[in-house]
Order: C-alpha cells, then sequence, then structure tokens
C-alpha cells in the first residue's frame, strides 16, 4: 500500500493504493533501465558518483551500502537524463529512520544541466514527503505534466532537521518510449559547412562586379566559383579528413 502527499496546482492529494505482489511492484519500478547513467549528475553529493547507485531495482531498495548523502548542506539536485522519452507516474523517496530524510522534492522536466540556481524557477510538482523507510511510499505525479519527459530534475530541497541528507532509493514509476534517431533530442542542429559561405560570398561578389558593368569580370568570378564548387564537392566526397583543421574549409 502506498500514499502520497502533493502540493502545487491541485492541493494536498493521496496517491491511489497499489496492493501488488513484490514482482509486480519491481517490473513497474523498471525506468531505472532507461536512464542513461553515464551522464546523469548528482549535485552535492559527498562522494563522487554515488547518486547514480540509489536508482536500483526495487529489491534491492533496502540495500543500505548503496546511498547518496549530501556534502554541504541539506540539498541534492539530481539531473537524470532518459535513453528516450517517458511517462512519469509515480516515485518513491527512501531514507533513514532519522532527521537526514528527506522532508521536500521539487520535480522540473526537460532542463538539461540544472543548477542550483535554476531551482529558483517554479517546479513543475512539489510534494511533501513522509518518512519512508520501506520503500513503499508513493507519491503520484501529474501525469499531464509529465507525459512527455526526457529529462528529470530532482531537488532535494529540505531534511527533517539534519546537517546533511540522506538517500537510498529512488524509484520510477512510468512508460518509456523509445525516441527515432534524428529526433529534437537524439542529436544538436547542425550548421553548413563552412564553404558553403565561401562560395556564396564568391557568387555575390560577381553579382556586384555585374552591376557594375563588368560583366566579363561576373562571367570569369562565375566561372571560377563554379569550379570551386565542383572541386570541394569532389574533395569532400573521396577525402573528407583533407578539408579538416583547414581555417577556410
Amino acid at each position: 500500500m502506498s500514499h502520497g502527499h502533493s502540493h502545487g496546482g491541485g492541493g494536498c492529494r493521496c496517491a491511489a493504493e497499489r496492493e501488488e505482489p513484490p514482482e509486480q511492484r519491481g517490473l513497474a519500478y523498471g525506468l531505472y533501465l532507461r536512464i542513461d547513467l553515464e551522464r546523469l549528475q548528482c549535485l552535492n553529493e559527498s562522494r563522487e558518483g554515488s547518486g547514480r547507485g540509489v536508482f536500483k531495482p526495487w529489491e534491492e531498495r533496502t540495500d543500505r551500502s548503496k546511498f547518496v548523502e549530501s556534502d554541504a548542506d541539506e540539498e541534492l539536485l539530481f539531473n537524470i537524463p532518459f535513453t528516450g522519452n517517458v511517462k512519469l507516474k509515480g516515485i518513491i523517496i527512501m531514507g533513514e529512520d532519522d532527521d537526514s530524510h528527506p522532508s521536500e522534492m521539487r520535480l522540473y522536466k526537460n532542463i538539461p544541466q540544472m543548477s542550483f540556481d535554476d531551482t529558483d524557477r517554479e517546479p513543475d510538482q512539489t510534494f511533501s514527503l513522509n518518512r519512508d523507510l520501506t520503500g513503499e511510499l508513493e507519491y503520484a505525479t501529474k501525469i499531464s505534466r509529465f507525459s512527455n519527459v526526457y529529462h528529470l530534475s530532482i531537488h532535494i530541497s529540505k531534511n527533517f532537521g539534519a546537517d546533511t541528507t540522506k538517500v537510498l532509493y529512488i524509484g520510477l514509476r512510468g512508460e518509456w518510449t523509445e525516441v527515432r534517431r534524428g529526433g529534437k533530442h537524439d542529436h544538436p542542429p547542425t550548421s553548413p559547412p563552412p564553404c558553403t559561405y565561401i562560395c556564396v560570398c564568391i557568387r555575390l561578389y560577381a553579382v556586384i562586379w555585374a552591376l557594375q558593368g563588368k560583366e566579363k569580370r561576373a562571367s570569369e568570378i562565375l566561372l571560377t566559383s563554379s569550379l570551386c564548387i565542383i572541386f570541394l564537392g569532389f574533395i569532400t566526397i573521396s577525402s573528407p579528413s583533407l578539408l579538416t583543421g583547414c581555417r577556410y574549409f
């Protein structure tokens, strides 16, 4: 059974009770398999890389050898990139039975490389947390806001009064969809090769000469620029490495 309370945009509400066999709950919280762990960041962690360890199978949530603890103060910020698009439905935050347990969680979607300076903006959803020592309390997200998530930021902003915050397990429940290669989150936009701008400038120069009544000179430049384009095209196709590092091309 799980109960969660959320605040922000809709007052306080309880998540639906979930009565499922353990094996089914383990499958339900399988979104950790869809996280790009190599790019996952946890800001203000006391031990580098420890933030990745709390995203583990639901059956291993009570393994207290894997945890993350904050360093300078009580705040933690997880930047979680997914390998596709996610519809996030619920989240579990498990901690210790003391004041280091998180007491507030703020969620932000699709803000890659988020920093603590960015937490001043309005979160997509905020939760007041109860102590969860067994990994059974689920906080239901607003699915309308979290239906197309490729990056999730979890800001642990407060605990119950300790100097540092300790998290043992974070469980994510939802649906994952593969993103087609070439999608808007797959590759950064590319620019035309520099040689394109060189040839455009040559042609514009030829037009200016033509307008000044020097058609013969313009024809020569047009012919030269055309040969230049053909030559560059041949080099690009046959030996593209020859253009690498050239200050003009």
